[in-house]
């Protein structure tokens, strides 16, 4: 099926007299008649339910369709995207691991990889995400167990060319993980270049109506876990907590996803709540109609920022002088977002007199839903940040984060005008 298919059609599949929407399975709990049937799913040897902390089957619905739309053998959800990209790397990461991440990402996912996950332990080196793959090469070292980037990086709009880094991750043994939040599988699936697992926030365009935070990991299935047993020992040798169960042998291409839930999501709890999941359907459902729209916007929005004299700069890769505009025609040939970066002449201060002056778009501590809304990073989501650091990941003191939204391109434009004007 095509992804429009998908969306509407995927994960839940109703037999004959079955609710024909998704159920919401609003149980902590699930019954069996014996104790030896329970004990058979703790010990992993039979699926099914016994507590929502590790699986819900409204969730599990949910997953199935994301990882059709992404291609992959199987996902899982998450409370939140930050959840989703912490487990993504804990699953394989431990004590004295490295990992090699683009610094072209969200404020908060480099914060979690630079500052809480060095205190567990897990070190990170930064890299440039234009570098050439020489330099890509430098910085692995012995202990490197992952590669983590994202599509279009937020905010700086930085569009990832993801053969060159899954070509890199996998001559060093080690999967290529990609948040996928802002491109969605509508405009990009990253497995199709060799990436080998997807992140999303599903708070974001998924969602797209900023009614449900969640987060979505997806698998490939792809990448040879057990080539490598000495790098990854949680996947490739018995987990003394499951009766000594190795998740490669017995799961096989799912031996990733397995791990996460099993594991993971058992020890630390981040699971989406069923009524959540079932709203991230409803969004997941008009998805492809409202990507669409986001980016025909967009566009017409970027247009008119590069042309007016009061903007000193536009980030917009669908943008044909944009940096990126050749790798979002590689991986994204249909449209990228709805995000457009740019600076204000005047800094800061003008920057801030612009945002005030908005009316129909809201200052707001998010991006990608229906409405459209602005930030300006530097003081809020990346505020936790230095200026050097500011600059290594690509998010300058002016950049303003424009989400576009779903409303009539005529409006947006003439509320940016107006603001502009006070700026």
């Amino acid at each position: 099926m095509k992804p429009e298919t998908i969306c509407i059609q995927g994960g839940y599949q109703p037999k004959n007299g079955e609710p024909r929407i998704l159920p919401i399975v609003q149980s902590t709990t699930f019954k069996y008649d014996s104790s030896v049937e329970m004990g058979k799913l703790f010990d992993l040897e039979e699926a099914g339910y016994f507590y929502t902390r590790l699986q819900n089957p409204t969730n599990d619905w949910v997953a199935a369709k994301i990882a059709q739309l992404e291609g992959g053998v199987a996902a899982m959800l998450t409370s939140s995207g930050q959840a989703a990209n912490f487990y993504s790397l804990f699953n394989i990461c431990s004590a004295g691991d490295h990992i090699v991440a683009s610094a072209a990402i969200y404020g908060g996912t480099f914060n979690l990889l630079g500052v809480t996950m060095k205190k567990m332990g897990i070190d990170v080196t930064f890299v440039d995400p234009d570098d050439d793959a020489k330099t890509l090469d430098a910085a692995f070292r012995e202990n490197t167990r992952a590669m983590f980037a994202e599509t279009i990086s937020n905010p700086s709009m930085v569009v990832l060319d993801i053969e060159k880094f899954a070509s890199v991750a996998h001559r060093h043994g080690v999967p290529l993980i990609v948040d996928n939040t802002f491109a969605t599988p509508i405009h990009c699936r990253p497995f199709e270049f060799g990436a080998d697992i997807v992140t999303h926030s599903t708070t974001k365009y998924m969602d797209g109506h900023a009614a449900t935070v969640g987060g979505a990991i997806v698998d490939s299935g792809n990448f040879d876990w057990t080539r490598y047993p000495d790098k990854f020992p949680g996947l490739c040798t018995p987990d003394d907590s499951y009766h000594g169960v190795t998740y490669t042998e017995r799961f096989g291409k799912a031996a990733y996803i397995t791990k996460a839930t099993a594991q993971i999501m058992r020890d630390l709890g981040s699971i989406q709540s069923p009524q959540n999941a079932f709203l991230l359907n409803l969004g997941l459902e008009t998805l492809a109609l409202r990507m669409e729209k986001h980016c025909s916007n967009a566009m017409q929005v970027a247009a008119f920022l590069e042309k007016d004299p009061r903007v000193s700069w536009v980030s917009y890769p669908g943008l044909p002088g944009d940096k990126y505009h050749a790798l979002a025609e590689k991986y994204m040939p249909n449209g990228t977002c709805g995000v457009i970066s740019f600076g204000i002449k005047g800094g800061r201060e003008a920057a801030t007199r612009f945002m005030d002056s908005l009316k129909l778009a809201a200052i707001v501590t998010h991006v990608a839903d229906a409405r459209t809304c602005v930030l300006h990073p530097a003081s809020t989501t990346h505020r936790q940040l230095t200026d050097e650091q500011l600059q290594a990941c690509k998010t300058p003191a002016d950049l303003v984060r424009l989400s576009v939204g779903i409303e009539d391109a005529e409006d947006i434009i003439a509320d940016l005008d107006q603001a502009l004007a006070q700026a």
